[in-house]
């Protein structure tokens, strides 16, 4: 079993960090793991992206032209990456931002409003937790308590953000039950 997850959006929405979570959550349950960052002049408001590869024997490649799963925090991310993925795969939508529906059948569209949901919470910075959350709750690619016990570490040396995150990771569960 392989699975491959592009994260997409604007630089500075948190892309690259919630890839790192999902590819230290896959560790953690001992999977294979890739995380290619994409760094560069994304990270000043372009489209910045990164892929996370997870599978149960060692990975050939992390460079992937169709991956599995899509999680695309904007318009241009969604555009670009929508026609890559697998049939079968989940592509979770931040419907805040987005409000075009996935236009294929073959995929599992999950739309989530993620900014509104994480400022319901808090502080829209933790959109990218919400949309993390979601896309797991709905992909299972990873356990949801692996995944808390993960967030929790991320931000361990920052521990006044915790509570915030952890709320609003369980408003993404919640989020993608609905």
């Amino acid at each position: 079993m392989q699975s491959e997850v592009m994260f997409a959006g604007f630089g500075g929405q948190g892309i690259l960090l919630i890839g790192k979570i999902l590819a230290h959550a896959a560790m953690e349950e001992g999977f294979e793991v890739a995380w290619i960052p994409s760094y560069g002049p994304e990270m000043r408001g372009g489209t910045a992206y990164c892929t996370v590869v997870i599978g149960d024997q060692p990975i050939g490649s992390p460079i992937i032209k169709n991956p599995t799963h899509l999680v695309a925090m904007n318009r241009p991310s969604l555009e670009k990456f929508v026609s890559t993925i697998k049939p079968g795969g989940v592509i979770m939508v931040n419907s805040s931002l987005i409000p075009d529906d996935v236009e294929r059948s073959d995929v599992d569209a999950l739309k989530v409003p993620v900014v509104d949901i994480a400022t319901e919470v808090g502080s829209s910075k933790a959109a990218n937790i919400v949309a993390l959350a979601a896309f797991v709750a709905r992909s299972k690619l990873v356990s949801l308590e692996t995944l808390k016990h993960c967030i929790e570490e991320e931000f361990e040396k920052r521990p006044n953000l915790i509570p915030l995150n952890m709320k609003a990771m369980e408003a993404g569960i919640a989020a993608a039950k609905n």
